[in-house]
């Protein structure tokens, strides 16, 4: 990662308006401090792209745009990447961040960041309407950087996901191994899968309800396991409930949109937990 972070400084060097893509279920965890501190170090103006916003709660991203929108030098949008007719809004919407630019001589450089796996690949191949880049759900598909003419007076250049050496929060890393931005082998699959039950279970009782056909106010997270475990016949020899395959899928139930329209974090939520640290 320090390699990209490097590539990433030169190429800040180089651009005029940073696209950053985040999840729009855990904006404040899918954005890298680091992205923030090159671009102010640049001074570069930011669009900020809250991506699957068709799988996260409509209050609480309408909560994250209003948080982003004061801020100096940025705009936010939420969207899904795979929707073509909203993406095709961004490519104004970065353009107005840099009035000064957009002829022949000077067009608008756009570099597109954001940590693994939040759709930043899905989001230059639906702008250039054409498969350039490859996508899937692992992270860190995207290995090294590349440049493409947008049309219009516009360029645009895709990175590699850049994931901040250390995680500083363990909800972070919680959230981000629930959403399939950290690999498998980097978390615990059952913290995460209690660690999101919990969530669920404080936030979203009645998609648990429905979906589970459980009643949420008498388990906490790892009941709720247990819980789906039982509802589904989720067994091992000796008729022992399979834990691992019933946090497996709930996991999959959030990842999928299954469980509903669902996000992890709120601003509220997210100054809360850094209050509680102590930290910036």
């Amino acid at each position: 990662m320090a390699t990209a972070r490097k590539e990433a400084a030169r190429t800040m060097a180089k651009i005029d308006v940073v696209i950053e893509v985040l999840d729009a279920r855990l904006p404040g965890a899918s954005s890298n401090p680091s992205i923030e501190q090159l671009r102010l170090h640049r001074q570069r103006p930011c669009l900020k792209v809250l991506n699957k916003s068709d799988l996260a709660d409509p209050d609480a991203t309408a909560a994250w745009l209003r948080r982003y929108g004061g801020a100096k030098l940025v705009k936010a949008v939420a969207l899904s990447c795979k929707n073509a007719r909203e993406v095709a809004r961004l490519p104004a919407l970065a353009a107005s961040l840099v009035p000064n630019r957009g002829d022949i001589l000077k067009p608008v450089r756009m570099l597109v960041m954001g940590v693994p796996n939040v759709g930043k690949s899905t989001l230059v191949n639906a702008l250039l309407k054409r498969k350039v880049a490859k996508t899937g759900d692992e992270p860190a598909v995207t290995r090294q950087q590349s440049r493409f003419d947008l049309g219009d007076n516009m360029e645009l250049t895709d990175t590699p996901g850049l994931m901040w050496p250390v995680i500083r929060h363990p909800g972070d890393g919680l959230m981000l191994a629930a959403s399939h931005a950290i690999g498998e082998n980097a978390f615990i699959s059952e913290e995460v899968a209690t660690f999101l039950a919990d969530i669920l279970l404080a936030r979203y009782p009645a998609l648990v309800a429905a979906r589970y056909r459980v009643s949420p106010g008498s388990l906490d997270g790892p009941g709720l396991v247990e819980a789906i475990a039982r509802q589904r016949g989720y067994l091992l020899k000796g008729n022992r409930l399979d834990y691992e395959k019933a946090g497996n899928a709930l996991v999959h139930d959030y990842r999928s949109g299954a469980l509903g329209r669902v996000s992890l974090e709120t601003p509220e939520s997210r100054a809360e937990m850094i209050g509680a640290k102590g930290d910036k």
